[in-house]
């Protein structure tokens, strides 16, 4: 359901994209130049007042505008939605007290940072510290972990042993007995892991970059 934000939003956005005012363009489609001015939005007493369909007919026409078009002006003006996740450093994610042991975050000390939603209740943000994911993780980039989504053969994921270690990797294989891990930054080793030896695992399902 579009809202009158979202309307009076793209039709801005219209004027602008053919390098007009909201009073230009109205005029440009034979309108009164009040007609989309922000005082027509609401009256005095704070109702909300609506475009009518004449007049978007009208500037659709004026512009050369379909309306498949103007309904993709609408949707680009909707912003994106957000969601607020914890968020840890790489190195002080290995220490203890911070995850349960399925990879959850726990305990106090965590910060907290807002990202598009991506539809993870569970998910935490990890800040890439240092060179060792280069180059596809940078210093200071952010990805966004789910512990609860499926992993699978080439998806990147954060691993945590049991000895506190905490790497960024993509998983090249895993058994029932075995971790086998490649390196994003290829002048690092592969690792290969025994599962008593891995804490978690847990999927990246967005990255800053």
């Amino acid at each position: 359901m579009l809202s009158h934000q979202q309307v009076w939003a793209a039709i801005d956005a219209l004027a602008a994209r053919n390098g007009m005012t909201p009073s230009a363009l109205a005029r440009r489609a034979g309108l009164d130049a009040t007609t989309f001015n922000k005082s027509k939005r609401s009256s005095s007493a704070n109702r909300l007042r609506w475009p009518s369909t004449e007049s978007i007919a009208k500037i659709l026409e004026a512009t050369s505008t379909s309306i498949e078009d103007f309904l993709g002006v609408v949707q680009a003006s909707i912003p994106p939605k957000k969601q607020t996740v914890p968020l840890i450093g790489l190195a002080q994610a290995g220490a203890g007290g911070f995850f349960t042991d399925g990879g959850f975050p726990a305990g106090a000390g965590w910060d907290e940072i807002a990202f598009p939603d991506v539809g993870q209740s569970h998910a935490w943000a990890l800040e890439i510290s240092g060179d060792s994911m280069l180059p596809v993780y940078r210093d200071g980039d952010i990805v966004v972990v789910n512990p609860e989504a499926p992993v699978r053969r080439g998806d990147r994921v954060v691993v945590k042993t049991t000895e506190g270690e905490v790497l960024a990797k993509e998983l090249k294989r895993q058994t029932g007995k075995t971790l086998e891990l490649r390196s994003l930054n290829a002048s690092h080793e592969d690792r290969v892991l025994s599962m008593e030896q891995v804490e978690w695992i847990a999927r990246i399902v967005w990255s800053s970059q």
